[in-house]
């Protein structure tokens, strides 16, 4: 969007930073030893052994900090996570780190890190909002302690309301970005991150459609991916590095590591990433979209397997714009060597490999924002004695670099 305001948000922050620091919320901890990031527990209220009064803590303390703890009378940890999760995404005190996130996990987690005040940009409207800066000024100091979107929520109700009185309908002048198609191949990419023993040791980009992931014995780790002879690029499992604890673990991944020499090959097509595995090691996988809560495991030289299905993850992604709630996941992981289930924990295993989407992350980033605007949308028109309003469309074209 082109237009947009600074709204100062420190009470979410100084409430976000006193929760963390206390440790009273399982999974709540900070990311990083400077305490400028932190992990959030981000469990789907539908999983098994999801548990309200533990994976939902936070968010359900949110909602209490805000005075809108029910729903109706009933207690609805998805709609605390969304409220929770609004205000993250709203205020320019904080910015989400996709790629420290573990979303596949047993005690899955998102990362946020907290934006100093001189990261905190903001883009002025240079016609309209001009006009009403003096109108609006000392509406804007009386809000400037409004922390989230709930509070956007409520601030837009007001100003509504106080305009009412004068006329029938509220008009809201709209301005959206011309968006620019994707060209072909865009949507194929994979975003690889190989751990060992829990202690993350590569991670790689690969834009196209095919990826193979394998062990070459004393391989330096390269700058960028291999390319085989014309066909596609290839990861090395690097050797493991001296920061490992020694062990009989790291011993058994010194043995496992031969075993992976061909390693797997996952290739996106329009119906979703398959994996065909060509390595003499054991290889399983979990993923969203599994309908077994058995093991899954990579038969060596037989038909790919479906790890992750585009067609689901675009009837949830619809679902999402559309209702809100718990975002569609984009990924799916390997376990080397090791059985995996989706109820146990990955960092546990010896070699594991994550695999992201990042266009499928980006569709799910933007549904997000259509889904926010609606429901302020929503809410507005529930303002006007006709239950509606008018919208001035204003096209602002994308940067051309």
């Amino acid at each position: 969007m082109a237009a947009g305001r600074m709204r100062s948000t420190r009470r979410l922050r100084s409430w976000i930073v006193e929760q963390v620091s206390s440790g009273k919320y399982p999974g709540l901890v900070w990311d990083d030893e400077a305490k400028t990031m932190f992990r959030i527990p981000w469990k789907h209220a539908g999983k098994q052994d999801f548990r309200k009064d533990e994976d939902a803590a936070i968010f359900k303390a949110w909602a209490e900090f805000k005075g809108k703890l029910t729903d109706g009378g009933q207690d609805n940890p998805a709609a605390w996570k969304t409220r929770l999760r609004c205000a993250l995404n709203k205020s320019p005190e904080f910015k989400e780190v996709m790629d420290r996130a573990q979303l596949d996990i047993s005690e899955p987690y998102k990362v946020y890190r907290l934006v100093p005040i001189s990261e905190q940009g903001v883009v002025v409207p240079e016609k309209k909002s001009r006009e009403k800066a003096s109108r609006r000024s000392k509406r804007r100091r009386s809000d400037s302690d409004s922390d989230a979107a709930s509070d956007d929520k409520q601030i837009k109700r007001e100003e509504a309301t106080s305009q009412l009185v004068a006329v029938d309908e509220i008009r809201l002048d709209v301005r959206i970005e011309e968006s620019v198609t994707a060209p072909v191949g865009a949507q194929d990419s994979f975003s690889v991150a190989v751990y060992y023993l829990g202690q993350q040791v590569l991670k790689r980009q690969i834009q196209g459609t095919d990826v193979r992931i394998m062990y070459l014995p004393s391989s330096p780790i390269p700058p960028t991916p291999l390319v085989l002879k014309a066909r596609f690029p290839r990861i090395p499992l690097p050797e493991p590095p001296s920061t490992l604890p020694a062990g009989p673990e790291l011993q058994a991944l010194f043995t496992l590591l031969p075993f992976m020499e061909k390693g797997v090959v996952l290739t996106s097509t329009p119906q979703g990433v398959y994996g065909k595995r060509f390595c003499q090691g054991r290889v399983f996988w979990t993923g969203p979209h599994t309908t077994m809560p058995d093991l899954h495991k990579m038969e060596r030289n037989t038909e790919p397997v479906l790890l992750f299905n585009k067609e689901i993850f675009k009837q949830q992604l619809d679902y999402f714009r559309t209702n809100g709630g718990e975002p569609p996941q984009c990924g799916f992981t390997l376990c080397f060597g090791e059985e995996l289930s989706d109820s146990e924990d990955p960092f546990q295993k010896l070699i594991i490999v994550q695999i992201t989407l990042p266009w499928e992350e980006q569709q799910v980033q933007n549904a997000q924002s259509i889904f926010e605007s609606i429901t302020i949308l929503q809410s507005l028109a529930s303002q006007s004695p006709l239950g509606e309003i008018t919208l001035n469309l204003v096209t602002v074209p994308s940067p051309t670099n």
